[in-house]
C-alpha cells in the first residue's frame, strides 16, 4: 500500500467527486481512478460507490478513512520532526477553535506564532466542540481550542485546562427576570423561550448537561449557529439565554443574572491535543508560545 494511494483515496473521501479530487491533488482524473482501483484490488473490496452524479463510501471506505486520516498524520509528524530537529520549524499546523472561546486570544496567538515561524502554513477550523474533538482524534487536526464536557468525549485526546467560568442568564432589561435582579436556578426557568446555539457548540453542551443534572427539562425553539445572532435574539426580547460569563460584555445593554444550583458544572475550556509522542512540533511549539506569553 503506497502512500500515494492513501492520499488520492482521502482527498477523493472529503472531495466526494473524482474530477474535484485530481484538480486539487494537480494529477489527471485517469491517474487517480487508476489509484484508487489499485488501493482497491489490493484491499479487494471497494471503497465508493460510483454515480454519474456522487462518490460516496462504502462501508468498507468509512472503515478506511480514519486509519487513512492518522497514517498520514503521522507521517506529516515525522517530517516535520525531523526539520524540527535540523532547527526549522516547516510544514502546516491546523488548528481548531470553538467561536469566541475563553481562555485564549486565538487571533493574536495564531499572529505571534507565523511571525515566529513563517515556514508553517497555518490552517484554521472553526467548529463546535464535538466536531473538534473528533478532528484531533482522528488527526486532521493538531490541537483545537473546545470547550470540556463529557469525560468520555476526550479518551483519546489530552485536555490542557485554559480558564473556567461560571454559565450566566441574559435576558432583555424589561423580561420579568430581570426586574427581579436575583440569582435563578434551572428549576425557575424551566418554562422560558431559549435561545441558544446548536447542540455541538460547548455552551450548549455545558447548559445541556446543568438542566440534565438539576432534573429539569427545557426545550430551544430559538437556535443558532453564531454568538451574535444569540445576542441579536435575546436583545429583541424573544427569548433568555444561558452563556459564559464572559458574553455578557459583548452586549452590555442586556442583563447578566448569576445562575445557581448547577453544582459543579461550569464553562471549561481546553486545548485538546492528541497523545504527547503524536503531537506534531509545530502543535508543540504553538502550546509553549501560549503557555509563555498568555495569548
Amino acid at each position: 500500500m503506497e502512500l500515494r494511494h492513501l492520499q488520492h483515496f482521502v482527498a477523493v473521501a472529503e472531495d466526494q467527486h473524482f474530477t474535484r479530487a485530481a484538480e486539487r491533488l494537480m494529477v489527471s482524473q485517469s491517474g487517480l481512478s487508476a489509484s484508487i482501483r489499485s488501493l482497491e484490488r489490493e484491499l479487494q473490496t471497494p471503497l465508493f460507490v460510483r454515480t454519474t452524479r456522487s462518490v460516496t463510501l462504502t462501508p468498507a471506505g468509512r472503515a478506511l478513512l480514519g486509519e487513512a486520516e492518522r497514517i498520514l498524520a503521522q507521517v506529516r509528524s515525522a517530517h516535520e520532526a525531523v526539520a524540527a530537529v535540523q532547527g526549522v520549524l516547516r510544514g502546516m499546523l491546523a488548528v481548531g477553535s470553538e467561536q469566541c472561546i475563553a481562555g485564549v486570544h486565538v487571533a493574536a496567538l495564531l499572529a505571534t506564532f507565523r511571525r515566529r515561524h513563517p515556514e508553517v502554513e497555518i490552517c484554521l477550523r472553526q467548529a463546535g466542540s464535538g466536531a473538534l474533538a473528533e478532528e484531533v482524534a482522528a488527526g486532521r487536526l493538531d490541537l483545537a481550542f473546545a470547550v470540556r464536557t463529557a469525560e468520555e468525549d476526550l479518551e483519546q485526546l489530552r485536555a490542557v485546562p485554559l480558564t473556567s467560568e461560571p454559565m450566566t442568564v441574559l435576558c432583555h432589561p424589561s423580561h420579568p427576570l430581570a426586574r427581579a435582579g436575583a440569582a435563578v436556578t434551572p428549576e425557575e426557568l424551566g418554562g422560558e423561550v431559549f435561545v441558544d446555539f446548536h447542540p455541538d457548540w460547548g455552551p450548549r453542551r455545558t447548559t445541556d448537561a446543568a438542566f440534565a443534572a438539576a432534573g429539569v427539562r427545557r426545550t430551544v425553539p430559538l437556535e443558532v449557529n453564531d454568538v451574535h445572532s444569540l445576542l441579536d435574539l435575546v436583545d429583541e426580547n424573544l427569548g433568555v439565554a444561558v452563556v459564559p460569563r464572559h458574553f455578557r460584555h459583548k452586549r452590555p445593554s442586556l442583563t447578566a443574572l448569576p445562575v445557581k444550583g448547577t453544582g459543579e458544572r461550569v464553562y471549561e475550556t481546553v486545548a485538546l491535543l492528541p497523545s504527547p509522542q503524536a503531537t506534531s512540533p509545530a502543535a508543540r511549539a504553538l502550546m509553549e508560545l501560549l503557555e509563555r506569553e498568555g495569548a
